[in-house]
């Protein structure tokens, strides 16, 4: 006597029944005597085939997964070959069909009053062991109960809903990938478990051959006539879609002796569009695996690759993160049919699902925790809307709001990083976010998506072209020398079109700065010429005079001393200026043989007034002597280390900085060139 208890379902209901197994001799002996059926043969689902034998109609209803269950009486039947030593069956019932009699708990079959085993009956012996073809045969799965449900939202604990070690599956899965058997899904499954010993060995083994052999079938999705997900066309075929990656999986685990589901439900997978709604039939299957006492999610048809956009071409790329997820990430992008295969507790609704921010796999594997807001639709307030994602270990960052980054300023945290978004048009924008780890030398990977609902615009924040993104100072800088930033915020605001910038240098780096902005009147050569590099020891000062009020780009790049090579670029700032009547000329054009620690304290100006007399301040050291060249030559004189001395600019239009290195030498160098106002 059996007894199924379901209690873990409110829906579910108890059945007691016995199972009494004849000889198929003994049942042949009523051959050919008609059984018309009773009413109650009726109510249990028995009919008459018209030749005079009874068959069984199953029930109608829908399985775990809210799915309806075949009308379809089972047409196999299977020889009982096998049993274990313990309570094997009688000798005359060895290797002989069975025929199986349901009775109601509180009746006594005939069979049972005719078998005799001693002093009254005895339970029938159980059947345990291995099938005919050496397979451990698996339980009947259980629905999901209260030690199966994990807490939501994510703990930002672990990926995994068990403790996965992958470096201890690096063997297994090289095995794994090796093996090459299509003839049949039992051979498969034999050859696979050759080198796994525990369950979870078992559905790697499996898990890994199926991501890196089945490919996605983009034609017989398009064309489900011509497709089958039987487990051995797929196999075979070596291609199939969802259904037939979760029915190879459920039958290759059930042979392995795995309980395992087939559960159906939405996705949002290939072709979702942010702040969709789901309706209708259930579009995408995955599984469900029993282990160690608990359910656990996976999905082999994600976790093998990816469809382009056109749904024509399918591309291998294995995803780890779809292998034992954790149901509150899980939940992101696969909603059940039946709710209590969420694992979660509480569980979502279909409609906090359609709400809720999609974060693909990426974002997880790459360390990201969290991300704000958590709606995938996020409403402008005066033209500007925010974004910002946390994260475990350095990532870089950058992003597209409908197809560029020029309308938004990222900035990086130390755990995350920040954006402010000011589109320039009303209506609806996509926004994409990319990240990648700040090591590797990978493309950078898509992780979160939205759509920017933008009802006014900010004009007053439109941002030069030049502006890179994420802009200001960060732990990104400072891995790269720039230490201590005098200005730590993206945006630096002067009234007076002035303003500094200082940092403390790391060892061996030498720095180049140039100003950037939309009106063509700033050329690269001048752009460079509005910023002086102010040299004190590991000190550099950026001292920035803007041509014109607007908004700037000051761009810093950085190289090796040692390194005779190219400079490469570090980050940059915006520098806004609302004042118009800012006209600040640029600095003196300096030469080769001005050594960066020298400084000009006066004049600053590139533009002498004509017909005056000009006092000059230079810090130079290491020099003989320095003249100013005019329409005459005036020489500095040295005076606690600084070179001072004026200079009358009647009859030049050029002035001409010049120094003597060496006493010895005969010849001056130039060092710095000014220009004088027309007369």
């Amino acid at each position: 006597m059996g007894t199924m208890d379901f209690k873990t379902d409110p829906s579910a209901v108890t059945i007691n029944v016995l199972l009494i197994v004849h000889p198929e001799e003994a049942a042949s002996k009523q051959k050919g005597q008609k059984e018309r059926p009773t009413d109650s043969d009726r109510s249990t689902g028995v009919e008459d085939d018209g030749n005079g034998n009874s068959r069984s109609q199953p029930p109608q209803g829908r399985d775990l997964n809210g799915c309806q269950v075949s009308k379809e009486p089972c047409k196999q039947t299977q020889a009982l070959t096998s049993c274990s030593n313990e309570g094997s069956l009688p000798s005359f019932l060895a290797g002989t069909q069975m025929t199986v009699e349901i009775h109601p708990k509180d009746t006594t079959p005939q069979l049972l009053k005719k078998l005799s085993f001693g002093k009254g009956p005895r339970r029938l012996p159980r059947l345990r062991g291995q099938d005919n073809k050496g397979f451990q045969r698996t339980e009947a799965p259980r629905p999901p109960g209260k030690k199966d449900l994990h807490a939501y939202p994510w703990d930002k604990s672990s990926l995994k809903s068990m403790p996965v070690d992958l470096q201890q599956f690096e063997k297994l899965d090289a095995y794994a990938l090796k093996v090459d058997v299509k003839n049949s899904v039992e051979e498969l499954v034999k050859a696979l478990l050759k080198q796994t010993r525990t369950d979870l060995e078992k559905v790697r083994a499996i898990w890994m051959w199926i991501c890196h052999h089945i490919e996605y079938d983009v034609v017989g999705y398009h064309n489900k006539s011509q497709l089958s997900s039987k487990p051995i066309d797929v196999l075979q075929m070596g291609k199939s879609i969802c259904e037939g990656y979760a029915g190879l999986f459920e039958h290759m685990c059930s042979i392995a002796g795995i309980q395992c589901m087939k559960l159906s439900g939405h996705s949002k997978g290939n072709g979702y569009k942010m702040g969709q709604t789901f309706t209708g039939d259930s579009d995408h299957t995955w599984n469900a695996v029993y282990l160690d006492g608990r359910w656990h999610l996976l999905d082999s048809t994600w976790g093998s690759g990816a469809v382009d956009d056109s749904f024509t071409k399918f591309t291998f790329r294995y995803n780890e993160f779809y292998f034992l997820t954790h149901p509150a990430l899980f939940i992101n992008n696969h909603f059940p049919d039946n709710s209590n295969w969420q694992l979660l507790k509480p569980a979502l609704t279909l409609k906090d699902f359609e709400n809720n921010m999609l974060h693909n796999s990426n974002f997880y594997m790459l360390g990201l925790l969290t991300a704000h807001p958590e709606t995938a639709v996020i409403q402008t307030v005066n033209g500007k809307a925010s974004v910002s994602v946390d994260c475990r270990s350095a990532t870089l960052f950058t992003f597209k709001l409908k197809g560029t980054d020029e309308h938004g300023l990222m900035t990086l945290k130390k755990h995350g990083m920040k954006l402010d978004l000011y589109p320039q048009k009303t209506g609806s924008h996509k926004l994409q976010i990319f990240a990648k780890p700040f090591k590797a030398s990978d493309v950078y990977n898509c992780v979160l998506e939205y759509v920017v609902e933008c009802k006014s615009v900010d004009k007053a924040m439109r941002f030069p072209k030049d502006l890179h993104q994420p802009v200001g100072p960060s732990w990104f800088t400072e891995r790269q020398g720039f230490l201590r930033p005098s200005h730590s915020d993206p945006i630096i605001h002067t009234n007076d079109g002035r303003c500094s910038v200082t940092f403390t240098l790391g060892k061996d780096i030498s720095v180049l700065a140039s100003l950037h902005c939309d009106s063509s009147s700033l050329t690269e050569d001048m752009g460079r010429r509005h910023i002086m590099q102010i040299h004190r020891g590991n000190q550099i000062e950026l001292k920035i005079h803007l041509p014109h009020a607007g908004n700037f780009v000051l761009k810093i790049y950085a190289r090796k001393k040692s390194d005779p090579g190219n400079y490469d670029y570090i980050f940059n700032y915006l520098i806004t200026c609302l004042n118009t009547e800012v006209k600040w000329p640029a600095f003196p054009q300096s030469y080769s043989k001005w050594v960066e620690d020298y400084e000009i304290l006066e004049p600053l100006s590139s533009l002498l007034p004509a017909n005056r007399n000009v006092q000059f301040k230079l810090k130079m050291h290491g020099i003989a002597k320095v003249l100013v060249q005019a329409e005459n030559a005036y020489p500095l004189t040295q005076s606690r280390g600084y070179w001072e001395g004026t200079c009358n600019t009647s009859g030049c239009r050029e002035v001409f900085v010049m120094v003597h290195e060496n006493a010895n030498h005969s010849f001056y160098s130039h060092v710095l060139k000014y220009e004088v106002e027309s007369q």
